[in-house]
């Protein structure tokens, strides 16, 4: 049997199996070392110095009690988040198995909390019009142009923010209309870029970019007022200023667009076969999440335009709705 090490120390090697042998991004190695991070403290807070002698009582405690945990502002955690910090203790747990430290994982028979499902909050189409109206960015000059770009590429292509903020401009190729993204376990993916978004980019190439360029800049698309590669929290200022603008009073995050990106796709008559590989999504339940939201605007449109409905008690109109059902109840 290996010699025994603190837990501190078997949590570090687990992520750097995270990010060297599974390739993971550093963005979900960070969210897995923060509840592991959290687990430990637990662990050495009850005495256990090494993880191989935590048993099922101390994982189901740790469990309960990251239920029952407030933040500072006195919300509790999320059932999503009660389940993300057990999985990344699975994972853990079963690392070290893997890696020979012991022949049992406790965390096996710990049950999973039920986590309500959450339907995506899509924009509508009329919403996205407005969004990505020109000039969207606002102003001119070189970050307006790029601005442009980053908002039709978000929602044309239907990219992660991690994805969006990681190209190259190798990536993109405005002849064939498609982006090269890299997603989840830097699994690769050619998704179609349409004809707005390949005129946004290639304005941006043409006229922004060089402008914004410096010799640090290397191969990185889009380029931050210093040169530098944008970042995830520069993108989403960027649609934040361009949310204001479009007088969208919802929440919108990146995300959000690529929500509307499958859900219009799903909408429009797209299998949801091929909007799973456009997404990049390993597991099809995943992607079908989506038509849930879909089935909800068909019901809402339903109960709008049809002179015999009568909407059920307790029905509420689905998130964002369509262009058109929109357009009527403004009427």
């Amino acid at each position: 049997m290996p010699p025994r090490r603190s837990v501190d120390a078997q949590v570090s090697r687990f992520i750097d199996h995270l990010t060297v042998e599974r390739g993971l991004s550093a963005h979900t190695a960070d969210a897995y070392r923060r509840d592991l991070d959290k687990y430990a403290r637990y662990l050495a807070e009850n005495g256990v110095r090494d993880a191989t002698r935590a048993d099922e009582a101390t994982i189901a405690r740790f469990v309960e009690e990251l239920s029952a945990e407030e933040y500072e502002e006195g919300r509790r955690y999320r059932a999503s988040s009660v389940a993300r910090a057990l999985a990344a203790v699975r994972s853990f747990h079963r690392f070290l198995v893997s890696e020979g430290d012991t022949e049992t994982d406790p965390a096996a028979g710990i049950e999973r909390p039920k986590v309500p499902r959450n339907l995506p909050r899509p924009l509508s189409v009329e919403q996205v019009q407005r969004l990505l109206e020109p000039p969207a960015a606002g102003g001119g000059g070189a970050a307006a142009v790029r601005d442009q770009a980053i908002l039709e590429t978000l929602y044309g292509a239907g990219l992660r923010i991690s994805e969006l903020v990681g190209l190259d401009v190798d990536d993109v190729d405005l002849e064939q209309g498609s982006v090269r993204a890299f997603g989840k376990g830097s699994k690769e993916r050619l998704v179609p870029l349409g004809s707005y978004g390949c005129a946004a980019v290639s304005a941006y190439l043409e006229v922004g970019r060089p402008e914004l360029a410096r010799p640090r800049s290397g191969p990185a698309l889009f380029l931050n007022q210093r040169g530098g590669r944008l970042t995830r929290q520069g993108v989403s200022k960027i649609l934040a200023q361009a949310v204001r603008r479009a007088g969208i009073r919802t929440r919108v995050t990146p995300h959000t667009l690529r929500h509307s990106f499958a859900t219009h796709l799903l909408e429009g008559g797209a299998d949801v076969r091929v909007v799973q590989e456009l997404l990049g999504h390993a597991s099809l339940s995943t992607t079908q999440i989506y038509t849930l939201v879909t089935g909800a605007r068909m019901r809402e449109e339903y109960f709008t335009a049809h002179p015999r409905a009568r909407r059920p008690p307790g029905r509420r109109t689905s998130p964002g709705g369509t262009a058109r059902s929109a357009g009527r109840r403004r009427g």
